[in-house]
């Protein structure tokens, strides 16, 4: 009995390392087995605007029951006063199936995720007077997998969704009222569009506060040219773009170089080899490094009871020579087990981050606020 017992975890120690080796040698075929798609792209008619004028069409918004955006982790209190900054924050991907390009508004396993994702990415933002969050016809995440055709089409009409989103949005705005954009992966990924098509040139461009387009590549050829503001040079900086993408050592990021790739600039040219922008979110500023005395709190989560605490000091951050922002080895945290392969640290881009960016938020509005003053 003894002997075979033995036989059998041999026999699953070999497998788990003969998986493990198909994992390197073939990930990004597993990968793209696993999440694109199988299925023709199903087109879709594009909603208008007023459809959002339905409070169901969003997670987040003024006057909202149950605003998984208001949530803050222990210790943390609410300002007495509201910044007077609107935001429009776009999430993530949380549709991970591979039955359809696109997920439903109404698929229940994405939308407990995108109430989390809210929750955890969007509440840095929420001492603004107004935090909007859009419910959208997002791509799946098998769309950032592959150069095929649907893929374009799918994020097409998620960009669509958040287009007509905005429009409300800018509706409901307060005259003369400075705005703030935010989004992480596919919701930055469907910013830089927005950026370039509803804020360049235009009269809303002088009252952003800024642009954090977090965990998707900003080419500093191909898009920030286009987006009509320039990336934060400050940390007292208003009216530009913060983006980064985080990765612990040492890290393998083939397969988000190649994914990046993938994908036309906001110019319409290709954005393979092209730098990108860095900004620490620990400095305020890009290309530069700090400690982890900096950090004033990461976001750790509790998956029991969908909250977290902050842990300070414990993560530090340095834009490296490849563009991504390293944050040395693992962090010796329990964030769960949703470290992406090659050390990717995608998921937890804000919230490694959390309370600094909140400070990070506050800063940017005052220095806007401060440019008023001024005129």
């Amino acid at each position: 009995m003894a002997r075979k017992f033995l036989y059998v975890i041999a026999g699953v120690t070999v497998l788990l390392l003969a998986l493990l080796l198909a994992l390197r040698l073939w990930s990004e075929d597993l990968t793209e087995m696993a999440f694109v798609p199988g299925v023709s792209f199903a087109g879709q008619q594009a909603l208008p605007p007023e459809s959002w004028e339905n409070p169901a069409m969003w997670v987040a918004r003024p006057g909202l029951k149950d605003d998984p955006s208001s949530w803050l982790p222990p210790g943390v209190t609410a300002p007495e006063k509201k910044l007077p900054v609107a935001v429009f924050f776009v999430h993530p991907t949380s549709y991970v199936a591979r039955d359809a390009w696109n997920g439903s508004l109404d698929d229940a396993i994405s939308r407990q995720r995108t109430a989390l994702f809210v929750k955890g990415m969007a509440s840095p933002f929420n001492e603004a007077e107004a935090l909007w969050a859009a419910r959208y016809r997002q791509a799946a995440i098998g769309a950032f997998l592959t150069a095929r055709p649907e893929a374009a089409q799918a994020l097409d009409l998620a960009y669509g969704d958040v287009l007509a989103a905005f429009e409300i949005f800018t509706r409901h705005l307060p005259e003369g009222r400075p705005i703030a954009l935010a989004g992480h992966s596919q919701g930055a990924f469907l910013l830089r569009r927005l950026l370039r098509d509803r804020i360049a040139g235009t009269p809303l461009a002088k009252r952003l506060v800024g642009a954090w387009v977090i965990g998707w590549p900003v080419s500093m050829d191909h898009d920030l040219p286009k987006m009509g503001v320039p990336a934060c040079e400050r940390a007292d900086q208003a009216g530009c773009v913060v983006s980064w993408l985080s990765v612990a050592d040492p890290a393998d990021t083939e397969m988000l170089v190649k994914a990046y790739a993938r994908r036309t600039g906001l110019d319409g040219k290709s954005v393979a080899g092209s730098a990108f922008l860095c900004t620490n979110p620990l400095t305020g500023t890009p290309g530069t490094s700090s400690d982890a005395g900096a950090n004033l709190g990461t976001l750790v989560p509790d998956f029991a009871t969908s909250g977290g605490t902050l842990a300070a000091q414990v993560v530090p951050a340095a834009c490296g020579p490849d563009h991504f922002l390293h944050i040395g080895p693992p962090p010796k945290l329990d964030l769960g087990p949703y470290v992406l392969p090659g050390n990717n640290y995608h998921l937890y881009d804000v919230t490694l981050f959390w309370a600094n960016l909140r400070a990070d938020f506050e800063r940017r509005v005052a220095a806007w606020q401060k440019t008023q003053a001024r005129k």
